[in-house]
């Protein structure tokens, strides 16, 4: 059962022989892919501000934000390849769209083959649902069936080390029990293209390194790898092939090695500005403190000069009285 169900003329779409003008063989194929999401200008804070709203039929204003625009790549068989960009250039969103959480505003994506998206692992549990509850709810999401589910349950729990705790509400799970269970989900069926968005290990000490180790054998299978990391390290140590999105917009594609070093550089100068940018502005600070400082101090003596003659004009008068009496 697939919980994520599509619309007629659904962009995305799975592919069972899919191959390029040149004879490859493509795991995804991204085409045209636009995303934009809606966003109230209105601020509404209590609820009954919105009926008020609602029942005056005053429209609540949106704005369009483009978050992919256009974007177009294909990911081959058995390839491992890197997504780069700055945080809200729009990668966690692509990967979303590709593992079928979002359905994307234009383009077309062509899928072939089994997909074990490792996203935010617990996304998809109910605080409310037991741990074993959750088994079955997050499995209907990976579109295992329930047959699948029964047969692999003990398998599921054995690795996620949760033990009695399977039993009882996730709402008292802590983040990395959590992690654990639904890593143990995600990692149960034999995929021909994992997703991996910044989570290459989860939980303690312990079950990083099984985690770890279980991801490192899905990719010695030949699994399609499709990763967002901002650790260039493991990129270049995991990637064949990179893309770059800056904007939405697909900025670079090529090998690991040379994505990698434009990314950098870009990188840097984006510092070398930001660093100028702040130098001048301390230094403008700096200055309009120094004005600041020497205008209270001019103050300051012009206040004593006064306090001074005043002074010496009380004491002349005292003087002069003192003369006159």
């Amino acid at each position: 059962m697939n919980l994520f169900k599509r619309k007629k003329n659904s962009p995305t779409k799975n592919n069972n022989h899919l191959v390029d003008e040149t004879g490859r063989e493509v795991a995804i194929s991204v085409e045209h892919l636009t995303m934009e999401f809606k966003v109230s200008k209105d601020k509404i804070d209590t609820l009954k501000e919105y009926v008020i709203r609602t029942l005056k039929r005053n429209k609540v204003a949106h704005k369009k934000i483009r978050i992919l625009d256009d974007l177009s790549f294909k990911v081959y068989k058995g390839e491992r390849l890197g997504v780069l960009g700055f945080n809200g250039a729009g990668k966690s969103t692509l990967l979303k769209i590709i593992s079928g959480i979002y359905e994307p505003t234009e383009g077309e994506i062509k899928i072939n083959g089994k997909i074990a998206p490792l996203l935010a692992l617990s996304a998809g549990f109910d605080k409310n649902y037991t741990g074993k509850n959750n088994i079955y709810l997050n499995g209907a999401f990976l579109s295992m069936t329930e047959d699948y589910i029964d047969e692999h349950y003990d398998e599921i729990v054995e690795f996620s080390e949760l033990g009695e705790f399977i039993n009882y509400p996730v709402k008292n799970y802590s983040s990395g029990m959590k992690s654990k269970l639904g890593f143990s989900v995600a990692t149960l069926i034999k995929p021909d293209i994992l997703i991996i968005d910044e989570i290459l290990s989860v939980g303690d000490i312990k079950f990083k390194k099984k985690s770890s180790k279980k991801i490192k054998s899905m990719m010695e299978e030949g699994v399609t790898v499709l990763l967002v990391s901002h650790s260039l390290k493991q990129v270049k140590e995991i990637c064949d092939r990179c893309i770059w999105i800056e904007n939405g917009k697909l900025l670079m594609e090529g090998e690991t090695k040379e994505v990698v070093k434009a990314y950098k550089k870009h990188a840097k100068q984006n510092d070398d500005k930001k660093s100028k940018k702040k130098k001048k502005s301390d230094d403008k600070k700096k200055s309009k403190d120094k004005s600041d400082d020497k205008k209270k101090s001019e103050d300051k003596n012009s206040e004593d000069k006064k306090s001074d003659d005043k002074k010496k004009s009380e004491d002349k008068n005292s003087d002069d009285k003192k003369k006159n009496d």
